[in-house]
């Protein structure tokens, strides 16, 4: 093996092993929505879990977060309100903005699939020590942090 595939090597290991991560993430998250509603879909539950998070949060800022358009944001909040799962109200700083919160069903709904998803989690990674986790999730925000910074420029 040459000295440029051996540098190589590792990096096509880990974009092969990104590669299955996203493939079986939107497999996950496809399944997590239904759990919160069956018309629920699947990138309509990772907002709830940034609108959760966020307690409430200007209908823009969720399409900033997730690099969305207008459109499509108002699009998928829209059909979270139809489900029942958030509700919108004027911004009191910005009335040309909307806010969008958790509606108490979406959120016992969202909670109990996040909860199932972090049993799974536990379960899948019993085994590991502690570092191990710590140092995993390190690894991935760093990794993170760099395919943000790159997807801006």
């Amino acid at each position: 093996m040459t000295a440029e595939n051996e540098r190589e090597a590792p990096l096509l290991a880990v974009e092969r092993e990104v590669g299955v991560l996203f493939r079986r993430g939107r497999a996950r998250v496809a399944e997590l929505s239904r759990r919160v509603h069956p018309q629920l879909e699947g990138t309509a539950y990772s907002m709830l879990g940034y609108i959760e998070q966020a307690g409430s949060v200007r209908v823009t800022d969720v399409g900033v977060h997730f690099a969305v358009g207008k459109a499509t944001v108002s699009r998928q909040i829209r059909a979270l309100e139809e489900l029942g799962l958030v509700d919108r109200e004027a911004d009191p700083l910005d009335r040309r903005s909307a806010l969008v919160s958790l509606t108490e069903d979406g959120r016992r709904r969202y909670l109990a699939a996040r909860d199932a998803r972090m049993a799974r989690v536990r379960e899948l990674m019993g085994s590991w020590s502690g570092d191990d986790v710590v140092r995993f999730a390190e690894l991935l925000h760093r990794f993170n942090d760099v395919v943000g910074e790159s997807a801006v420029h």
